[in-house]
């Protein structure tokens, strides 16, 4: 039979397949290759030792180069080494700051949703006068108020950055319990708490594991903030708000690696946390996962 110009006579079977990616696998892989950074950063440290910590006078002052790919400080201090210790530092202080804030908001969000009432008035207050005050100013106070420290960076974050995730899952409750299931349950004679725990926690964790990972770059930058103006973390630690505060002194004198390296580390960290957030939304999100 003779072929039709224009149009391909192989059948589909024996065609090559063409390699397609949809959505949900370039989210995937956008996922894995943030967790791959972060794990990155947190085995670096780890496997880059504290040699770089020690102080190498003889080294001291040299722009990047190949041995040192951050340069050193005036003390000789490799910076690529500074750096990754301070990022792995505020990490784990991010992590524990942000945990514990995320299930402080989901709790009381859920609370003020499921019980209503006086309750339900009380919280909505205390989170409208979180987002009037100030947030650094706040910062300042509590973390000054606790002593500073690793200790207060942890809980003024913990407890200032609660009140948007709160409000999320207020209203994601409130509109869940208008749901026909949810009303069903309460005429069978089910408490409050159980329907929360049943019907409405499945429905929720996706928020909170989306509000739980975007909180990440705010607990981080407002750990280097306060340890940058000397009430966070201790000096002798290689933090990023120590590194900044130390690199302020030297940059007027031509020493720009000191600080703007370091920077730019923390600024990719955190822009990471809101790419590996806004990803995971997309992938929980039933109306975006199958795409």
């Amino acid at each position: 039979m003779a072929s039709i110009p224009g149009i391909s006579t192989t059948p589909a079977a024996a065609r090559p397949a063409r390699w397609h990616v949809n959505r949900r696998q370039r989210t995937l892989a956008t996922i894995a290759g943030c967790l791959l950074f972060f794990a990155a950063v947190l085995l670096g440290s780890r496997l880059i030792g504290e040699a770089g910590l020690s102080t190498a006078l003889a080294n001291r002052n040299q722009p990047p180069n190949l041995s040192h790919l951050f340069g050193t400080d005036w003390l000789g201090r490799d910076m690529l080494t500074r750096t990754l210790h301070g990022l792995s530092l505020s990490l784990w202080v991010g992590l524990l700051a942000a945990a514990v804030s995320a299930v402080i908001g989901a709790t009381l969000g859920l609370l003020a949703a499921t019980l209503g009432g006086w309750l339900d008035t009380a919280i909505t207050w205390v989170i409208d006068v979180f987002f009037s005050l100030p947030h650094l100013v706040l910062l300042i106070m509590i973390a000054f108020a606790v002593g500073g420290g690793t200790a207060g960076v942890i809980i003024a974050v913990a407890l200032t950055h609660w009140t948007g995730l709160a409000r999320i899952i207020r209203a994601e409750v409130l509109q869940l319990k208008s749901a026909p299931y949810v009303q069903i349950g309460a005429k069978m004679g089910r408490s409050r708490l159980w329907i929360a725990r049943h019907h409405m926690l499945p429905h929720l964790t996706p928020q909170f594991l989306v509000g739980l990972i975007l909180l990440f770059p705010h607990a981080i930058l407002h750990e280097a903030g306060l340890t940058f103006i000397g009430i966070g973390l201790s000096p002798h630690q290689p933090a990023i708000g120590v590194i900044l505060a130390e690199a302020m002194r030297h940059i007027t004198t031509g020493y720009w690696w000191l600080a703007v390296l370091p920077g730019l580390a923390l600024l990719g960290t955190v822009l990471t946390f809101d790419v590996l957030g806004n990803h995971v939304r997309v992938l929980l999100d039933p109306k975006t996962s199958q795409e």
